[in-house]
């Protein structure tokens, strides 16, 4: 009833009626009725209006983020059903790989196995006419994942004797690396040039847990 009855004032009012000259602004009790209503609408307004700017800053605040966060959920909800449908893919990878692994761990030899190494590398130098003048195992090498073993090699023959050693050595079944080549020319022997050569063979093993 008291807002019908301000907007009934408000038809019934004639600004005319005011005298704003006479208005005393540091009275405000002194003002005659339709003074105060007139202020009062303006303030009204005013609080409004600032009112609805800030509900409808805050709105739009909220809708922007609640935009960016739908893009958010739909790139989540995507990757996740993306994975969802390559996971069979992804395990039958992962089983590859460790099979992978596993058949490169069985190619380095355990501690057991290094004499057989050694005799492995002199077989394939004497059957490929070589003279070992010396094969040494050197102290290991630890790596982050792996231990080296180096084999130092000095052996003389002919030029054609170490091509055939070296692919010999490269089939073998355990992982072997061949490095530091040095070959020197030693005599000729029936029309034939011997020469000597030093390589250094590099093998390795697995590094257990807690090795090293």
């Amino acid at each position: 009833m008291a807002l019908q009855d301000t907007i009934d004032k408000l038809n019934d009012l004639d600004l005319s009626e005011i005298d704003f000259s006479d208005i005393d602004f540091d009275n405000i009790g002194s003002w005659p009725l339709a003074g105060k209503i007139v202020i009062w609408i303006v303030v009204f307004a005013v609080v409004v209006g600032a009112s609805y700017k800030l509900n409808l800053e805050s709105m739009h605040q909220r809708l922007a983020a609640s935009e960016q966060q739908e893009v958010q959920l739909r790139d989540d909800f995507e990757k996740k059903v993306n994975e969802a449908a390559n996971l069979e893919a992804y395990r039958a990878q992962m089983i590859e790989m460790e099979q992978s692994f596993d058949a490169l761990l069985k190619q380095l030899p355990q501690d057991t196995e290094v004499p057989g190494l050694l005799e492995d590398i002199s077989n394939k130098g004497m059957d490929s006419g070589l003279t070992f003048k010396s094969i040494d195992l050197k102290p290991e090498k630890v790596e982050d994942f792996y231990i080296e073993l180096p084999i130092e090699i000095s052996v003389e023959g002919g030029y054609h004797d170490f091509g055939s050693f070296v692919s010999g050595i490269a089939g073998l079944p355990r992982i072997v690396t061949l490095h530091d080549f040095a070959v020197n020319s030693k005599s000729t022997v029936g029309g034939r040039g011997e020469l000597s050569m030093q390589i250094t063979a590099k093998t390795y093993r697995y590094k257990a847990q807690g090795e090293g």
